[in-house]
C-alpha cells in the first residue's frame, strides 16, 4: 500500500474535484433548466480529468521514481489510480445523487420522455442511482485505461 500512496492521494483529489464539478453543473442549470444540453456540457469534465492524470503520473515520476519513469511504470501507476477512482466513484455518485443534485433523475427522466427519446419505463430503468453507479465505475475504468496509456506516453522519461 505504501507504493500506492500517491495514486490514492490523487484519486481522492480527483473525487473531491468531481463533487465540486457536479455542484458547478447544478449551479449552471445543466441538471434542470439546460438539461437538454447536459450530455454535451458534461463532456467538458474530460479536460480536467486528463490534467489530473497528468499531475498524478508526473507526481509519481518526480516523487517516487526520482524523475525517471518508463512507459510501463507510468501505465501501471495510471491503472492503480484508475482502480482507486473507480472504487471512489460509487460513494461519489451516491453523494452527487443524494445531496448535490437530488432532483437530477426526476428531471432527466421527464426530459427523456417529453423529448421522445425514451418511454417512461426505459428512462426510469436507465436514469437511476444504481444504473449511474454502474456507469460511473465502468466509465472510470474505460476512460482511465485510455488516459493511463496516453498520459504515460507523455510523462515517461529515460
Amino acid at each position: 500500500m505504501k507504493n500506492c500512496r500517491l495514486e490514492l492521494k490523487w484519486a481522492v483529489i480527483y473525487t473531491f474535484f468531481l463533487l465540486v464539478w457536479m455542484v458547478f453543473e447544478r449551479l449552471m442549470g445543466w441538471h434542470d433548466v439546460h438539461i437538454a444540453k447536459h450530455h454535451l456540457y458534461t463532456l467538458l469534465i474530460y479536460l480536467p480529468t486528463a490534467l489530473a492524470y497528468y499531475l498524478a503520473l508526473s507526481d509519481k515520476r518526480n516523487n517516487f521514481y526520482g524523475g525517471i519513469i518508463s512507459f510501463k511504470q507510468a501505465f501501471i501507476c495510471g491503472l492503480v489510480l484508475t482502480i482507486f477512482i473507480a472504487i471512489l466513484a460509487i460513494p461519489a455518485q451516491y453523494i452527487i445523487s443524494t445531496y448535490i443534485t437530488p432532483q437530477y433523475f426526476e428531471n432527466v427522466i421527464a426530459y427523456a420522455v417529453q423529448s421522445g427519446k425514451a418511454t417512461p419505463e426505459e428512462a426510469a430503468s436507465f436514469f437511476n442511482l444504481q444504473s449511474y453507479m454502474v456507469q460511473a465505475v465502468a466509465g472510470s475504468l474505460a476512460f482511465g485505461l485510455v488516459l493511463s496509456a496516453l498520459i504515460s506516453f507523455i510523462v515517461r522519461r529515460k
